[in-house]
């Protein structure tokens, strides 16, 4: 019999499974959907420290999975991890938390015992601080935990990434620590590398070699867990599919959700947990009703200004990290909190040629407001769930995106930066843009006739923008125009792959929450969820980083070593 049995192989599930596994009495199961990835296997494009590609590479996707971003616009492919590992296996390698507030507020929404100081220790016990772990740094920072964090080196960093820096030390001075003090300012991004510098998904820091060969540890891999199985309103295992579509049934004593914020409410959903009317119409049968699954979906809506970079401006390590930089600021908004937009400085805007003549400020709201949601488009766990973000639904998320385009474009104007960029334009991460961006023959010959002729255009490199990248849209008509800017951003709004929020801790007496704090899934027994879904409000971070963190401490509280009050 399985003590464990933990449905998703992501950043959370891994951390699970290595935890858990720590009682040799306990017997655990970790089933993913996607491929194993392990020390010995990783390929280059993952192991990289530079992750351009590895987000691209459909192996590593869920194929068919499409979102939308916003109201008016169209579904768009939408990147999410199927391999082990999940997110940490593709992701921008950032390591950061986010506001100490961001903890607090989950507490004050309905997560009894998720405040800042619960929630510190488990950050300290996840890093490694290879930078900030001595008796000065007041206790923020851990010295033994898997994940090893460090800081690029002033060595490495662009010079378009220095120019920026530059520009802005004024108003927002340069700070060491990105996960220190909470503040506005410029930071040298946290990034979570091994000491040889390549990419540690959780499937490899916490799921090492001595792990793996625990012999209370199963790994199951390629095996896609169609739905949870129960004796009345007892959860008593899961039905996965194998790649043959032939079926197998697993029989455990708990049941752990970890395929994260959108495909952990789609099993709870095809299980018969979420609104009752909604399951009914898909012939699911019911077995508790709970309004919230699938709702409070959040992302950090996003917007870029990208500028061409003449040659000296180029890192001249095009294997490095490429999101050397950040910088945090506060809108001022009313109804906003400090620190609640985060611009990410980029050495080069792409894996490919092109990318490389284009820098960036990548803007997204740090602590956004709008909220979406997600529905089955039908029992079958061979389709993909209706998801659809909802991005600007609140107007402070609008009105901050169109803030951040303005910040970009006055930063990369400035005269300090004259001799760092050509020609400066708005920016996003559009279909167009991913579709070009995939590894492929033809691909390869648009993307190196682009860049040859930027590289050669001169005075006409402006019109070429205009043309071929930009389809028409100019800065400067964009700042004269606020129903232009309103236009493009609503338009070319993209997220950062950050879902979260849709099986959100809360109180029992919330009718929209889906777990308590412990994230027992109300209205049943024997059944947990624990990944970025949980989040009762997005936090002003990259997500891996305070996913593991949840990981860490729901695995204590599975083991009642840790107080959910």
């Amino acid at each position: 019999m399985i003590d464990y049995l933990i449905l998703g192989g992501g950043s959370a599930g891994c951390v699970l499974a290595a935890r858990l596994s720590e009682d040799a009495s306990n017997n655990v199961c970790l089933v993913e959907a996607g491929r194993d990835i392990s020390q010995a296997t990783m390929p280059a494009d993952i192991r990289s420290r530079y992750p351009g590609r590895a987000y691209l590479d459909t192996a590593n996707l869920w194929r068919q999975l499409k979102a939308r971003m916003s109201a008016p616009a169209a579904l768009r492919r939408y990147e999410q991890a199927r391999l082990l590992g999940g997110g940490s296996a593709i992701n921008a390698l950032m390591a950061n938390r986010g506001s100490p507030a961001d903890y607090d507020e989950w507490q004050a929404l309905g997560a009894q015992g998720w405040n800042w100081q619960a929630c510190l220790p488990y950050f300290r016990k996840l890093e490694t601080d290879c930078d900030f772990n001595g008796p000065d740094d007041s206790g923020l920072h851990g010295a033994h935990g898997p994940l090893r964090i460090q800081r690029t080196g002033p060595q490495r960093i662009s010079p378009f990434v220095k120019a920026v820096l530059n520009t802005l030390k004024h108003d927002y001075p340069l700070h060491a620590d990105q996960n220190g003090l909470w503040q506005d300012g410029t930071f040298i991004g946290s990034i979570a590398v091994s000491a040889q510098g390549e990419r540690i998904p959780t499937s490899v820091c916490y799921l090492d070699d001595a792990v793996r060969a625990r012999p209370n540890l199963t790994i199951r891999t390629n095996e896609i867990a169609e739905r949870i199985l129960f004796d009345a309103k007892r959860a008593i295992g899961a039905r996965v599919m194998r790649p043959d579509g032939t079926h197998d049934d697993l029989r455990a004593r708990c049941v752990i959700v970890c395929s994260g914020a959108i495909h952990s409410p789609a099993l709870l959903l095809r299980s018969g947990i979420g609104p009752a009317n909604e399951l009914a119409a898909l012939g699911i049968d019911v077995l508790a009703d709970r309004q919230g699954v699938g709702r409070n979906l959040m992302e950090h809506p996003s917007i870029a200004v990208s500028a061409f970079l003449p040659r000296a401006a180029r890192t001249p390590f095009p294997d490095e990290h490429h999101e050397q930089a950040i910088v945090r600021f506060s809108s001022g908004l009313a109804g906003t909190v400090p620190g609640d937009m985060h611009g990410a400085i980029l050495s080069r805007s792409g894996w490919h040629s092109v990318g490389y003549r284009l820098g960036t400020m990548f803007f997204w709201v740090n602590k956004s407001y709008s909220r979406g949601r997600l529905t089955l488009k039908s029992a079958s766990a061979l389709d993909e769930p209706n998801v659809d973000f909802a991005m600007l639904s609140d107007a402070r998320d609008l009105e901050r995106l169109k803030l951040a385009l303005r910040f970009g474009a006055q930063t990369l104007a400035a005269p300090a930066m004259a001799a760092h960029r050509g020609t400066v334009f708005p920016s996003s991460y559009s279909p167009r843009v991913a579709a070009v961006a995939v590894p492929g023959a033809w691909n390869a010959l648009q993307r190196g006739a682009l860049a040859a002729l930027l590289d050669i255009a001169g005075p006409l490199r402006a019109a070429l923008v205009r043309r071929v990248i930009t389809q028409g849209a100019t800065l400067d008509e964009l700042l004269a125009d606020d129903a232009a800017l309103t236009q493009f951003v609503t338009r070319s709004v993209g997220g950062t792959w950050h879902p979260s929020g849709t099986c959100r801790m809360g109180a029992a007496d919330d009718p929209l929450a889906v777990t308590d704090a412990r994230g027992a899934v109300y209205g049943v027994e024997g059944l947990h969820v624990c990944d970025a879904s949980l989040m009762p409000s997005i936090p002003c971070a990259n997500t891996n980083v305070p996913t593991i963190m949840i990981a860490e401490r729901i695995a204590d509280l599975l083991r009642g070593r840790s107080s959910a009050a």
